[in-house]
């Protein structure tokens, strides 16, 4: 079994939503016996194939199954919604899948195992595919925004984090980058003229008028940190399922539309019924209102009108 050895972020949850892990990538082995290990891989996410070299993207009235991170609630709650209550108007059947890590998700996606996935923003796609150069995917429409914020422990505003506080970003670099809109959002730094929200390194930082100290912290360990840091910059699903009030998130403007999570398809399948007609139904207004209403999500994905 030949593998990739690729660029990884430090250490991470794999079943965190949003993706944020990239590491060695193995290959499924091509060689005699093939067509089983397809069969195999395609029972194993659900998707009854009875020829595996077709996508059931590409049979009508196959099983379109969306797949994001396992154990990712708010997510399927999203999937689950849109199969109930959108697909049957856009004359297609929908269904869940929780699957174990960002390449194995994206690895499906691109293959037409599955339909598509809506963990990833467009940033965190494109380090995918930089990483991945054979994979074929791409970002079809903005579906929600993360909530994503300011959170501390010890400090009851922004106002209040005091002259040389050490503040978490997210360690990989769309996050990081989201991290630093943030804090500028905020008023604590200023980032250079051209620097993105998308985009932005510590070394774009232009001011930092309270000397503010980074530490780069993966997600489950930013927010298990909090009582020893004075703020991080955080998506609110990981500090509510650590327990954390909400009232610990001392700032959170809406995330620029760089970070909306995205329904992402395999880039080969763009074209056909199955796929256009799955697209209509994630753009369908229902589901703006499911995320701007119903409790499951409310707080973690939220509309994209919201601002």
């Amino acid at each position: 079994m030949s593998q990739d050895t690729i660029t990884k972020p430090t250490s991470q949850d794999p079943d965190e939503p949003h993706g944020f892990e990239l590491k060695t990538r193995r290959r499924w082995p091509w060689i005699a016996g093939a067509s089983a290990a397809v069969v195999a891989v395609a029972a194993a996410i659900g998707i009854p194939l009875l020829n595996p070299s077709v996508s059931p993207n590409e049979v009508a009235g196959a099983t379109l199954v969306i797949a994001t991170a396992e154990g990712n609630a708010a997510e399927q709650a999203l999937v689950k919604f849109v199969a109930e209550n959108v697909a049957a108007d856009y004359g297609i059947t929908v269904a869940f899948k929780g699957l174990s890590d960002s390449n194995t998700i994206n690895r499906a996606v691109s293959e037409g195992e599955v339909a598509g996935t809506i963990y990833q923003h467009k940033l965190w796609l494109s380090q995918v595919l930089e990483a991945n150069p054979d994979f074929r995917e791409t970002a079809a429409t903005p579906v929600f925004r993360w909530g994503f914020g300011l959170w501390s422990e010890k400090w009851g505003s922004v106002e209040e984090i005091p002259d040389g506080a050490t503040i978490s970003l997210y360690s990989d670099p769309a996050n990081e980058a989201q991290g630093l809109w943030l804090l500028e959002n905020a008023g604590l730094i200023t980032l250079k003229d051209g620097a993105t929200a998308g985009t932005a390194t510590q070394d774009d930082i232009a001011s930092n008028p309270k000397n503010l100290k980074f530490v780069l912290l993966d997600f489950a360990a930013q927010s298990r940190a909090l009582p020893d840091i004075d703020a991080a910059a955080g998506y609110t699903e990981y500090y509510l399922a650590a327990k954390i009030p909400l009232k610990q998130q001392i700032f959170a403007p809406a995330a620029p539309d760089d970070f909306a999570g995205q329904l992402t398809i395999g880039s080969d399948y763009a074209d056909t019924a199955n796929i256009k007609k799955l697209i209509a139904a994630f753009q369908d207004p229902a589901v703006q209102e499911f995320l701007a209403t119903d409790p499951s999500v409310k707080g973690i994905l939220l509309p994209l009108d919201e601002r």
